[in-house]
């Protein structure tokens, strides 16, 4: 995965997936994290981040997907568990197969990466306002009802 430490940062490359679903997002969170965010995951050298999405959620969920174009370019500047990050990422509009079972609004879905356990959830766009979800500016965006390609940089 391309995560190095410089100067005190992290810095990585991230894909991430919007799938938009009966007017729902799907998000994801790691089980003993307070917060969500779009599924995704770290691209890896040679790999280009459609792929990365692929391989991702076929990691993490066993379910394949189709990625739609590039919506957003992220800068994003945080903190996660003491470390300051500097992340770049890619977010493409994504689907899932038409009978997919992760299409069941009525229940959390379980992953897993690298051990750690993921759930995976849908939540309506006009609720992601209430969300802790992240980068925060997705709570925004991803509420509108058409979605175009957006350069943003984040900090916080």
């Amino acid at each position: 995965m391309i995560s190095v430490d410089i100067d005190g940062y992290r810095f990585q490359v991230r894909a991430a997936a919007v799938v938009e679903h009966d007017n729902h997002i799907l998000l994801h969170r790691g089980v003993n994290d307070s917060f969500w965010a779009l599924p995704g995951g770290r691209v890896e050298p040679g790999e280009n981040a459609q792929a990365t999405l692929v391989r991702e959620m076929m990691e993490e969920l066993d379910e394949p997907i189709v990625c739609g174009e590039l919506l957003y370019l992220v800068e994003n500047f945080f903190d996660y568990l003491n470390q300051p990050n500097h992340e770049i990422g890619l977010y493409f509009r994504a689907q899932l197969r038409s009978h997919s079972t992760l299409l069941d609004k009525s229940r959390t879905h379980n992953g897993t990466e690298a051990g750690t356990s993921l759930e995976f959830r849908w939540f309506p766009r006009a609720s992601l306002h209430d969300v802790d979800l992240r980068p925060a500016f997705l709570r925004e965006s991803l509420s509108l009802s058409t979605l175009n390609f957006l350069h943003v940089v984040q900090r916080g």
